[in-house]
């Protein structure tokens, strides 16, 4: 039987009550005591009066507190709104009136931040903040104001009835254009993606997982869940440099990392203690191809440290993984699906492609979401039928299609090819960013790097090449490498070096804010 996600953690509170559930600085948690503060936020909450449905929004770093208010709100019967904590006042209250949040959760000084622009979101009806103070408001609230002792001394209440098809969150994903998207997640996506990776992964009740990435990314999210759907422990932790991350490594003797691939690319220049080696059995990459480079280097490092490539998206959660003994048989492969999910390499007419003949993406499952909450036209454009249903079943089967162009080998094996929307065309050429990236990341001075396709009055496009390096380094003696390594077509048009690659609230490269940043760069040049 399918679980609710908050039930997870009441099946390891009865099985292991004083198994350590989550560590956080110098406290930590057992699962019966996680258990208790859940209840009492669901408590709290319908006190509130949530109904069944009723967002609630956390607008939190990772503290005991979000991870209490996450699962707290889907035992009540309503639905978790994890707001990325790096955004800024107009973009959460986007977030908020977006999805006509009921409840935020939120810190004092973040609720101060944030100000009149909460009067924007006119179905907010209560803020609580994680501390035993309520702060002062410079506004007269259309809400009510809460401390957090306030929220959760109220008489326990009975949750509302869910059942695992019903959703239980909503994660907002930054996409190519335009706002972000509410991808809606039911019970059942989350805890057969849990279970999933867990099985692929030997997730065990012995295992310490550090949670570095937001839990506002599905990602970052699936730390808690993985973790919790076997008994294991998370460290919570916002790192402020790469040697943190190390460091708590270290303290907690953590046997799992997952990390995006520009803190990759950041970790794998740092020294490894021997402990920290020791320790760490696995590691896993998802949100963007792990350069080859890094993987070396991050594999010369931790030689008995297990390494995952992973592919996945919001809307889907996690589609692929690739074996850690496949790495050197087909170091740029994607893998195959995980457990309980087909993925599909499509033509546009729907039909499947041949071996190493490009196509679409398409995850069918229990992993595919809901939609995108609130959106119509967006949710039909990338969940559609699925391309194997029986003429004889009657109901259509939506499968989710990627927009993200990939090829299978003979063997069943996948490869990354591109963003469809981020293919680079070039003198009648296609070209993939991630091949240029791939070059220039074996030159062990490129820290960071970003190809891109911008308008150029005879190419069509042009490829600029954007850097950020650890040592001097010029753009002519890039620009020679390429030309070393690359086909013509495929060799930049020019080379600009930063000193920090933007990045989104994912922690991917923010390739939309550069094409913003340098789109009329070749029009000046030829002008």
């Amino acid at each position: 039987m399918s679980e609710l996600i908050h039930q997870l953690i009441s099946h390891q509170a009865a099985q292991r009550p004083d198994t350590v559930a989550l560590f956080f600085k110098d406290d930590q948690f057992s699962y019966s005591e996680l258990q208790r503060q859940i209840e009492m936020v669901s408590s709290g909450l319908i006190t509130l009066g949530l109904n069944p449905n009723d967002r609630i929004a956390t607008y939190l770093p990772k503290l005991p507190q979000t991870v209490f208010s996450l699962f707290g709100a889907a035992h009540a019967g309503g639905v978790f709104v994890p707001v990325n904590p790096l955004l800024k006042p107009k973009q959460v209250a986007y977030i908020l009136d977006d999805c006509d949040v009921k409840v935020l959760i939120t810190s004092a000084q973040r609720l101060q931040s944030l100000g009149e622009i909460l009067l924007c979101c006119p179905k907010l009806q209560a803020v609580i903040v994680v501390e035993d103070e309520q702060p002062k408001l410079e506004y007269e609230p259309n809400h009510t104001l809460q401390s957090w002792s306030q929220f959760i001394s109220v008489k326990r209440n009975a949750p509302h009835t869910r059942i695992d098809s019903d959703m239980a969150a909503i994660l907002y994903t930054s996409g190519s254009t335009g706002n972000p998207k509410g991808v809606v997640l039911s019970h059942k996506n989350m805890a057969t993606g849990a279970k999933s990776v867990a099985s692929y992964l030997d997730n065990t009740q012995e295992d310490c997982l550090l949670a570095a990435l937001p839990f506002s990314f599905d990602y970052g999210l699936s730390q808690l869940t993985t973790a919790f759907s076997v008994g294991a422990s998370v460290v919570l932790m916002d790192y402020l440099l790469p040697r943190d991350v190390i460091r708590a490594i270290q303290k907690h003797k953590v046997t799992g990392l997952a990390a995006v691939p520009p803190l990759w690319n950041q970790l794998a220049q740092l020294d490894w203690p021997i402990e920290t080696a020791e320790s760490l059995r696995y590691l896993t990459n998802s949100g963007g191809a792990m350069p080859q480079a890094t993987t070396e280097r991050l594999r010369a490092a931790l030689p008995d440290t297990q390494v995952y490539l992973m592919y996945g998206l919001t809307e889907a959660f996690r589609s692929t993984y690739l074996p850690p003994d496949q790495i050197d048989v087909r170091p740029t492969s994607m893998g195959k699906a995980i457990p309980n999910a087909q993925v599909l390499v499509v033509k546009p007419d729907g039909t499947e492609c041949g071996p190493d003949e490009p196509g679409e993406l398409v995850h069918r499952g229990s992993l595919v979401a809901m939609g995108y909450w609130n959106d119509h036209e967006k949710t039909v454009e990338r969940f559609k039928p699925s391309p194997t249903k029986p003429d004889g079943i009657p109901l259509t089967e939506i499968a989710v299609w990627s927009g993200d162009q990939v090829k299978k080998d003979k063997e069943g094996f996948l490869y990354f090819i591109s963003r469809m929307d981020e293919m680079i065309k070039t003198s009648g050429y296609r070209v993939s960013p991630s091949e240029v990236e791939e070059a220039i990341y074996a030159l062990p001075s490129v820290k960071e790097a970003a190809a891109i396709g911008l308008a150029h009055p005879t190419l069509g496009q042009a490829i600029l090449l954007i850097v950020s390096s650890a040592e001097d380094v010029t753009s002519q003696a890039i620009l020679k490498y390429c030309k070393k390594e690359l086909p013509n077509f495929m060799v930049p048009q020019e080379v600009i070096f930063v000193d920090s690659m933007p990045h989104n609230q994912n922690g991917k490269i923010d390739r939309k804010l550069l094409h913003t940043e340098y789109s009329d760069l070749f029009q000046e040049i030829e002008a």
